[in-house]
């Protein structure tokens, strides 16, 4: 295993990690340094990197503080988070369902998010936005539940789970529709920017309502890398190996249920990130949990940090919401993954 080392978290906790793992988390962050510095100076008024650095730490002009710290700083921050939630929860539900295609946006976790979100959103806005991330998780762990309990037949195939799930994708998106036909014409217009996947509305109650939530879930993701690990074996092996199958299958659905749920809460469906963010983190790291998770995570804010930068950059005055651009990458993306599972039978 010279191409290997071990990490151990104490107590109990202990995982192999390619040796190449920890440079391309490094190349990673450095990228997301980049290009978030990149993002916070660049608009209607542009801001050198330097000053943008000066401004964070409360140095250089105040015109400058107010339009990274009010404006554009809780945006790119929220970003970052979303895109965080939703690399590490597509990683939990591909090493779960042992499926390349899986990720919360195809197999209806997405969708049923969605739903509740926006029925929310309709009926019980007035309950406060804070009330959004959990109705959000009920809806997607609504959803979850609903798919496995349908491709079970003696056992569960990761194809039936994809076509299942994406079944539901597509009633969770007619449930969509009509609770937007018998809403408002405001609540509607709100809820179809929403929709398209966007951070343009966020602010530092945004970042505030989301952080909660990864402080407890990342934590939780990685010490179930050990179990995500031994699932890949089968779950004939996993029990001989002393694992608990079922115990550990319900915590990582439901952890990736709560981080996929909240992303869509705050930014709404950003499509394909939770796909394209853990098959990038494979390519780069290899198989190993222990070191996908990271660099899922890394992937899945450069991904949507980029989308962002590009939708309020590329067509200014425009503000586009960022999911049109990681639909854009995630489609084809998408194709050739069919392409090359039909050709390897999954």
């Amino acid at each position: 295993m010279k191409h290997s080392i071990t990490i151990r978290i104490p107590p109990t906790v202990s995982f192999l990690l390619d040796r190449r793992a920890p440079l391309v988390w490094m190349a990673l962050l450095i990228a997301n340094i980049v290009l978030f510095t990149l993002s916070l100076g660049s608009g209607e008024v542009k801001i050198p990197p330097l000053d943008v650095w000066l401004a964070l730490f409360g140095q250089g002009s105040s015109a400058d503080q107010m339009i990274i710290h009010s404006l554009r700083l809780p945006r790119l921050i929220t970003a970052c988070l979303v895109g965080i939630a939703m690399g590490v929860a597509g990683a939990l539900f591909q090493g779960v369902m042992r499926n390349p295609l899986a990720s919360p946006d195809i197999i209806g976790v997405s969708g049923g998010a969605s739903v509740a979100a926006v029925a929310f959103l309709v009926f019980g806005a007035n309950a406060g936005i804070a009330w959004l991330p959990i109705a959000s998780f009920v809806g997607g762990a609504a959803a979850a539940a609903l798919i496995y309990v349908l491709a079970w037949k003696d056992g569960v195939s990761p194809l039936r789970l994809v076509l299942i799930g994406i079944g539901i994708q597509t009633a969770a998106q007619g449930l969509t529709t009509l609770l937007l036909i018998l809403s408002p014409i405001h609540t509607t217009s709100q809820a179809m920017v929403w929709l398209t996947g966007s951070v343009y509305a966020s602010s530092w109650t945004t970042v505030h309502n989301l952080l909660p939530w990864l402080l407890i879930g990342l934590p939780i993701a990685i010490f179930l890398v050990v179990p995500l690990n031994l699932l890949q074996l089968g779950d004939s092996i996993a029990i001989g190996l002393g694992g608990a199958v079922q115990i550990n299958r319900l915590a990582i659905i439901l952890t990736g249920v709560a981080l996929a749920a909240v992303a869509v809460a705050m930014a709404g469906p950003i499509g394909f990130v939770g796909l394209m963010a853990p098959h990038i983190a494979r390519m780069l790291t290899g198989p190993a949990f222990g070191g996908v998770l990271p660099a899922a995570a890394l992937t899945g804010s450069l991904l949507v940090i980029t989308a962002d930068w590009v939708a309020r950059v590329a067509f200014s005055p425009l503000d586009l919401p960022a999911g049109l651009f990681t639909a854009v990458l995630g489609a084809p993306f998408l194709l050739f993954l069919l392409l090359r599972s039909d050709r390897h039978s999954i």
